[in-house]
């Protein structure tokens, strides 16, 4: 657990004077290398997929079926700078914050549906 003095002695003498730049690029580069990594792999993902979503909210139009944070579907009725007025049942309309619709489908997009198949007569 604890050093000898002969290892404690040789280290600090000439033992890091010989080890001088690979051992302090070693030190310091290590650090820098997993910053750039998790840049990499968990800030900029993060960053595009944001940039999209506020590209899709500044198209938002009318007519649009949205989805919002809640799981509510609707279609969009009106659209203001901050606000949006969602119709989620015929005659109930809803304003939310822009900020609070989780995805936006467009018009033509399909909409699963979840009837039962219509059963086929065998003759």
């Amino acid at each position: 657990m604890f050093a000898t003095p002969a290892y404690a002695q040789a280290t600090s003498g000439a033992g890091a004077a010989s080890g001088g730049p690979p051992e302090m690029l070693m030190t310091f580069g290590l650090p820098v290398m997993l910053a750039v990594l998790f840049y990499f792999l968990l800030m900029r993902p993060q960053q595009q997929r944001q940039k999209k979503h506020q590209e899709q909210i500044g198209a938002m139009k009318r007519g649009d079926t949205v989805v919002m944070s809640s799981g509510i579907i609707g279609q969009v009725t009106r659209v203001d700078d901050t606000e949006v007025t969602v119709e989620i049942s015929p005659k109930v309309e809803v304003k939310v914050v822009k900020s609070m619709i989780a995805d936006i489908r467009t018009r033509g997009a399909p909409v699963a549906a979840n009837d039962p198949k219509p059963k086929t007569a065998k003759s």
